[in-house]
């Protein structure tokens, strides 16, 4: 089945039955409306038993009558709007008997939302009859801008004690590009409210069926003085939340997707790992292992991302032959495919959904450490000054050794991962509002990115070795001659840049 995705942006109030919509071609750019549209909808709305969707406000329904009849997904998109995607109907995927859906969902719905549902199953959990009543509005030069549904809504929650209801509605829908024109808001509230609209009672009509609640797995705001164990559980979620948020994207091969996820899960075990004192318990050091794995399994696929860019960009404007370009470029993107393949294949398997289960588990009920309720901005000066050290102490060796040697490049990877670490516990005093860590998180940041250059180039130099010996072509090795000698440069002034900074922590 195809699937067709589209932003959804509208507001959505309460009314009396019956209520008479306004004129709306007192909207600006408004110059006609149509007569009303009357559609019969009828929708089977899906969840797991324990509401996980409903819980990222996320709905899931098979959908018959209607110009868009079919299965939809809804989820939160940017600026309070939402992404919908549309699949088509199976004609035989409902009970006969009863119209209550019962088929499998389409794949194509379940991929963005396996990280809420992981290996639990979707069934029904509330039947919607709507009879809708549609005005379109139009601008002078016929285009449609918006829609306004009059909905009349019987409802009943299939949850175990679930009860019916009725009730009405409007809700204002903007038709366009990326959601249509958002300035047309503003006037059509003001507009609705005071031809007897008010303030919706829920947020969908699914919400106001099951009386499903606020996502209980929503990051909470930091109290005036919060504890060091309050910090890293609000730190913990705030990257919980990311990576959850990458998950569909990684899945779907979005643009930096991998490298995001990526990120999110070695932010976690950083702060797993610099506030060791605040939390206890074995499930602590298990969540870390499992990251860690996650981590190594996401990097096979981002570090063949960066190389077939890298490769890209070095050949741009270098007079290269296919087979040169096959072996550094393509090459590199087969094996990104290889290893998006592979990890995906991982998120789908019952040993990461334990792991997404084990963090929401543990951020609900943390084992706390014995520094647990020490004030958070002294917990925080402690964690960034001992990570702190722990840079400078693994710089120290690394100028024992000399440059590029094995031993060198050993110590500079300790450097560089001791100092992202550091730069993850630094930021996390933006949580606290407060700026005195900030400098030695974009130092560390620098050293970071620094030491990632110069071994970035080595590897590829170490590359450009191996692929020379593949290829006969004297212009071919003249091109990866060029290339070695701009790595080599990239290596030395990346090092350089480094050395100018080593002593700012």
């Amino acid at each position: 089945m195809t699937a067709h995705e589209q932003i959804e942006i509208e507001l959505k109030f309460d009314v009396a039955a019956g209520r008479p919509i306004p004129d709306l071609t007192a909207l600006p750019g408004v110059a006609s409306t149509s007569e009303p549209i009357e559609e019969n909808l009828d929708a089977t709305y899906f969840d797991t038993e324990n509401l996980d969707l409903a819980d990222n406000r996320i709905t899931l329904r098979r959908r018959t009558g209607g110009h868009d009849e079919g299965w939809h997904l809804k989820r939160p998109a940017g600026a309070g709007g939402r992404r919908e995607r549309q699949v088509p109907l199976d004609p035989d995927d409902a009970d006969p008997a009863t119209g209550i859906a019962h088929a499998t969902v389409p794949a194509e719905l379940l991929e963005p939302v396996r990280v809420h549902v992981r290996g639990r199953t979707l069934s029904p959990v509330a039947v919607i009859g709507t009879r809708r009543q549609i005005t379109e509005a139009r601008g002078d030069d016929g285009r449609l801008l918006a829609v306004l549904c009059a909905d009349l809504v019987t409802a009943r929650s299939l949850l175990p004690g679930g009860t019916g209801q009725t009730w009405s509605e409007w809700e204002f829908e903007l038709v366009g590009e990326n959601g249509g024109d958002t300035d047309l808001l503003g006037p059509a509230e003001e507009l609705l409210r005071g031809a007897g609209a008010t303030t919706a009672s829920s947020a969908s009509k699914l919400a106001r069926t099951i009386g499903a609640m606020p996502g209980h797995r929503s990051t909470k705001p930091l109290p005036t003085k919060p504890t060091a164990l309050e910090l890293v559980i609000t730190e913990l979620s705030r990257h919980r939340d990311q990576l959850v948020e990458w998950d569909p994207a990684v899945r779907a091969d979005a643009d930096d997707a991998v490298h995001q996820m990526r990120v999110a899960t070695r932010r976690l075990r950083s702060v797993l790992r610099a506030f060791d004192s605040v939390l206890g318990g074995a499930a602590r050091d298990t969540i870390g292992d499992e990251l860690k794995e996650l981590a190594s399994v996401l990097g096979v696929a981002r570090d063949a991302e960066v190389t077939a860019q890298r490769y890209a960009e070095l050949l741009a404007d270098e007079n290269a032959s296919d087979a040169l370009r096959a072996a550094l470029v393509d090459e590199q993107t087969r094996r990104y495919r290889r290893g998006l393949r592979v990890a995906v294949t991982g998120m789908n398997s019952a040993r990461y959904f334990a792991l997404l289960d084990a963090i929401d588990e543990y951020l609900v009920d943390p084992v706390a450490g014995p520094d647990a309720e020490r004030p958070a901005k002294k917990a925080l000066r402690d964690a960034v000054d001992a990570s702190r050290r722990s840079v400078r102490k693994a710089q120290r060796r690394l100028a024992r050794h000399d440059r590029d040697t094995e031993e060198w490049t050993e110590q500079m990877h300790t450097v560089r991962k001791k100092a992202k670490r550091l730069r993850y516990i630094a930021e996390a005093g933006a949580t606290l509002g407060i700026s005195r860590h900030k400098q030695v998180g974009a130092t560390a940041k620098k050293i970071q990115s620094l030491l990632g250059d110069a071994n970035d180039a080595t590897l590829s130099r170490e590359l450009l070795a191996e692929v020379a010996t593949t290829l006969s072509s004297p212009t071919d090795a003249f091109v990866l001659g060029r290339l070695d000698a701009r790595e080599e440069e990239r290596h030395a002034e990346a090092l350089r840049r480094y050395d100018a900074i080593a002593d700012d922590l």
